[in-house]
Parts: structure tokens; C-alpha cells; sequence
């Protein structure tokens, strides 16, 4: 097995770094809100609310308080090695080679393929912006090839897409179809991340800024057309007013846009080797913009669902200027400013995402596993600057020939693995010893509170709904089959890691995180499994043919 499962070890006290540490709390934290606050928000909060309700408050709880016991295991490792890479570094530490590797191929998917959704929406707001102020981009310059050719082969009703296939010029044969303000943001932003940390800071706290004054505007002005009423509509079918008109089933079914808006937090933890005394800001950072971003989500979520009836969100995919188009409040100059704004929003989110995959390359080259160019940091801007380039290709070529759907199912369980593999490290770290001013993830005896907690929630969930349950056990129905494999297969971890938890008193925090990520995972269809096993399977031809023969790690055995 060589050195597959060998793990790092990594100095406490080693603090030293060639790239420029000029990050401070409020920058993480700036940064935290900028990676969270953006596309998802934007654009699913519509729909989370349809579904859900006034009641999917609930869930912007539920979900911040899940995400926020994987921010505290990414912060305990943060506060342990003072090392860029995030969940990479992290897996290094705690299971070795092999596993350091997968992670840092999956949060490629996670911040690369990522970044490609990201440009496509901002394009979306982009365009959309200059239709408001009377410019019009041809439509074959606004989107990709294959969103256009699917949309005119299945006969779509975006009359956009369709148009742009009927009226693309032809290079030869060759429909001339591509989203231009995608790529040029991705070139600008790549840009801007290759000139450094410190120009993206700026640039990064004044778009927050802009963002979170407009986000109090909104909630502001919002205010005062809010209705009451609209807070307890009325159940289609029980005819009774309720803050949840779906019930419970219908606030849970809006889980994965939400969960969705708060994934960002962790590419915070890339930037260590930029952050003065990593140990002490990064943690802080992450947690405060967490909780900063959850009571902006509720804050919202309540003007949203008091100004217009939850019903009229189904298929909005720009919420905060829906609410005050012509049909509801009616206020111009909020439509036009938060369309704006949704800009900025995403624009935000490129530039920390851009930011972070660079560094995952810089530090997997310091360990061999990648070419040792990509070690190479700008001597006057202080960057890993052949990373960035790299990162900027990537991102730029599949804009050509791909389009958001495929692309954000392809992401979303690269970023959950991480999560889970987080968690499942800190579970496996030794004590430290506790030193002044660092944080440090307090210990809750996990043997009997994990246990009780989850096969105590089996038997309520049960008695609250037995449906579910008999669903669950309808051998019957092939439909289901997919559905009740992964449910399963995560009772079945779980009352394992009860009796791991019994055996081990491991701590609560990271069981509690490991478990919630878990669950989301179940989530993942078989498109979702396919497709990240195939990637998977490349990058170990890719780790065998290179990493594992030049791991630093490696040659040291």
C-alpha cells in the first residue's frame, strides 16, 4: 500500500508562507457573506419560498445551524494548521494520501465547475439588467450552444434559447452560438484574482458593502408593503390559515435550494496563507459570517413572504425585484436597483470561488501531487499566478460547450463530500492542548446524547409520519427503489457511528455535522453518483500515473 494512506503531519507553529498575509477578521468575514450572499440566494430563494412558504424561516434555521457544526470542524482544523487548502489539507491530516487526494479532486468540481454555473447566472442578470435599460445583446451571444440546441430540439417555451439557435450566424456548418458576457467575466475576474489578495479584498468589501446597503434597502422599503395576512395564508386543502400552508413535508422539500445559499463558507478556509494569525481570525471569520448571513436570510424571507402571497414565487427566479415589479409593490426604481445589485451578488461569489481553486492546485504541487509548476507565485503580486491562469481555462472553455443544469448537478455533491470528510476528521484528530487566544471546538461527550438524539428522532419521526415509513418498506413499487437504497444505507451508518460514539465518547459536534451532511448526500440522485464516479475514477488514473510517483510524502517513507 506504500504510502496511500500516510498521513501529513503539519506544525502547529509554522506560520510560513510565500504568498502575503493581509487578510483580517472583517475581510473573512466580508468574504464569507461575499462566497454565501450571491447566485443562490438570488435565484433559489424564490422557489424555496413557494415551496415552503412563510414557514421556510424554519429552515433557513435548520440549515444555518447544520452548516454551522461543519463551520466549527472546519474551524477547529483551521485553528490547527495554519496551511491553505482547505478540506484537502484537512483530509491529509486525518486520513492520508489517497483520501487528500479525492477531496482535492472534488473541490475542483466544487470551485472550477462550480465558478461555470456562477458566470452562466451572471450573464442571466447581466443581460436581463440591459433589457431594463432598453439595450438588447443578440441572443445567440448570451448563452451556450447546448442550452440553445436542447431548448430548440425539445421544443422550449424560452423563447430566448430558441431564437438564438434560429438566428446564429453559421461558420461553415457551424451554429455561432456563445455566451460572451460569461467569458468576460471570467477573464476579468481572473484578472483581478492573478493581481492579487490584497486588490481583490478591496474590490471584494466594497461590492459586499453595496450588497448588504442594498439587502437593508430592500428590507426597508419592503417593509412598509408588507401584509400581515400573507403570513398565514390558507391551506389549499385543509382550508386552514397556517405560517406553514404545505405543512412541515412542504417546508423540508425546499431543503436543497436553501442548503444551496449557504454553501461558500468553507472555500474561506483556502485562504490561511493569506490571513494574519490564521489560527485566531479564520475561525471567527467564518463563524460571524455564517450568522451574519442566517439573520439576512430571515430578514428577507419575512419582507418577501409579507409583500406577496408565497403562491405567485413558483418559477421567480429574481425574488427581490419580483416583489417590486408592476403586478406587487410597484416601485421602479427598487426593481431596477436590485437587479443591479443581484450583479454585484454573483459577482462576489466568482471572485472568492476564483480565489480558491488556485490555492487547492498551489498547495497539492508544494506536496508533489500536481506538476511543480503549479507552485509558481508572481514575484510582485504574491499569488500562485500559473493556477490562476489555469483556473481561468478551465472555468472558460466548458462556458463554450455546456450548459447550468448539468453543470450545478455535477458540483453540488463534490462540495457535501467535503463536508462529510471534514466532519469525519475532526473525529479522528488527537487532544491539543489549549493555548490562549486560539479557538478551540469545545467537547461534548457524544456516547449517550448521539444515540439518544438520533434513534430518538427515528422513533418521532415514525409516529409524526408513519406514511414515510411505509413508503420506505414498499418493496413493491421499482420507483422507489433508488430513494429507499440511500435512506438505508444512512439509518445504517448512523446507528453505526451510535455504537462508535457509545465505544469511542466521541465529541458531539462533529457527530451532529457528520450526520447532517450525511443526510444531504441521500439527496443525490443516480445521475449525481454516475457522474462523480467517473470523475473519481479520473482522478485516480491521474493520481497513480503522477501523484502517488512524486508525492513528497512518498519519497520520504
Amino acid at each position: 500500500m506504500g504510502h496511500l494512506f500516510k498521513r501529513k503531519v503539519y506544525s502547529e507553529t509554522d506560520t510560513s508562507t510565500h504568498l502575503s498575509r493581509v487578510l483580517g477578521v472583517w475581510d473573512i468575514v466580508f468574504f464569507g457573506i461575499a462566497a454565501i450572499i450571491g447566485a443562490g440566494s438570488f435565484s433559489s430563494l424564490g422557489e424555496a419560498v413557494f415551496r415552503g412558504g412563510p414557514g421556510v424561516i424554519l429552515l433557513y434555521l435548520i440549515c444555518g445551524f447544520a452548516c454551522g457544526f461543519t463551520a466549527l470542524c472546519y474551524a477547529e482544523f483551521a485553528s490547527r494548521i495554519p496551511t491553505a487548502g482547505s478540506a484537502y489539507t484537512y483530509a491529509y491530516a486525518s486520513f492520508g494520501e489517497l483520501i487528500a487526494w479525492i477531496i482535492g479532486w472534488a473541490l475542483i468540481m466544487e470551485y472550477s465547475f462550480g465558478n461555470i454555473y456562477v458566470a452562466f447566472s451572471w450573464s442571466d442578470y447581466f443581460t436581463s439588467f440591459l433589457e431594463r435599460l432598453g439595450m438588447h445583446i443578440p441572443d445567440y451571444l448570451t448563452c451556450s450552444y447546448t442550452e440553445a440546441r436542447k431548448a430548440f430540439m425539445n421544443g422550449s417555451e424560452n423563447q430566448e434559447l430558441v431564437n438564438a439557435w434560429k438566428t446564429a450566424p453559421l461558420i461553415g456548418s457551424l451554429k455561432c452560438i456563445v455566451d460572451v458576457p460569461a467569458l468576460v467575466i471570467n477573464g476579468l475576474i481572473t484578472w483581478l484574482c492573478y493581481v492579487g489578495v490584497k486588490e481583490s479584498k478591496n474590490f471584494n468589501n466594497t461590492l459586499v458593502i453595496l450588497k448588504l446597503a442594498v439587502i437593508i434597502l430592500v428590507v426597508l422599503v419592503g417593509f412598509a408593503y408588507i401584509n400581515t395576512d400573507n403570513w398565514t395564508p390558507m391551506n389549499p386543502q385543509t382550508h386552514v390559515e397556517s405560517f406553514m400552508p404545505n405543512g412541515f413535508a412542504g417546508v423540508m422539500s425546499a431543503v436543497s435550494g436553501v442548503f444551496f445559499a449557504y454553501i461558500g463558507f468553507d472555500a474561506l478556509s483556502v485562504l490561511s496563507e493569506e490571513t494574519k494569525d490564521p489560527q485566531k481570525t479564520l475561525p471567527k471569520g467564518m463563524i460571524i459570517s455564517l450568522v451574519l448571513c442566517t439573520v439576512i436570510y430571515i430578514a428577507l424571507t419575512l419582507v418577501l413572504t409579507g409583500m406577496v402571497d408565497y403562491r405567485k414565487f413558483d418559477g421567480v427566479g429574481d425574488p427581490l425585484s419580483f416583489i417590486f415589479e408592476k403586478g406587487n409593490a410597484n416601485v421602479a426604481w427598487m426593481e431596477l436597483t436590485v437587479s443591479f445589485v443581484a450583479i454585484v451578488a454573483i459577482t462576489t461569489v466568482l471572485l472568492v470561488f476564483q480565489m480558491g481553486q488556485p490555492r487547492i492546485w498551489y498547495v497539492m504541487s508544494r506536496d508533489g501531487l500536481m506538476p511543480k509548476k503549479f507552485q509558481t507565485v508572481h514575484p510582485k503580486y504574491k499569488t500562485p499566478s500559473f493556477a490562476t491562469i489555469i483556473t481561468g481555462i478551465v472555468v472558460g472553455i466548458p462556458i463554450l460547450f455546456t450548459d447550468k443544469s448539468f453543470i450545478l448537478d455535477f458540483t453540488s455533491i463534490g462540495t457535501i463530500f467535503a463536508f462529510v470528510l471534514v466532519c469525519a476528521g475532526v473525529l479522528m484528530l488527537p487532544a491539543k492542548q489549549k493555548i490562549k487566544g486560539r479557538f478551540h471546538l469545545p467537547y461534548i461527550n457524544g456516547r449517550f446524547i448521539f444515540p439518544v438524539i438520533f434513534i430518538g428522532g427515528l422513533v418521532g419521526f415514525y409516529i409524526l409520519q408513519p406514511s414515510f415509513f411505509e413508503k420506505l418498506m414498499d418493496w413493491k413499487d421499482p420507483s422507489e427503489g433508488e430513494f429507499r437504497a440511500s435512506i438505508f444505507f444512512f439509518i445504517l451508518i448512523n446507528l453505526v457511528l451510535c455504537v462508535i460514539a457509545f465505544v469511542k465518547k466521541l465529541s458531539l459536534i462533529p457527530l451532529i455535522g457528520l450526520s447532517s451532511c450525511l443526510y444531504l448526500l441521500t439527496g443525490m440522485s443516480h445521475d449525481n453518483w454516475f457522474w462523480f464516479g467517473l470523475w473519481f475514477a479520473i482522478g485516480l488514473v491521474i493520481y497513480f500515473c503522477y501523484g502517488y510517483r512524486n508525492s513528497k510524502l512518498g519519497q520520504q517513507s
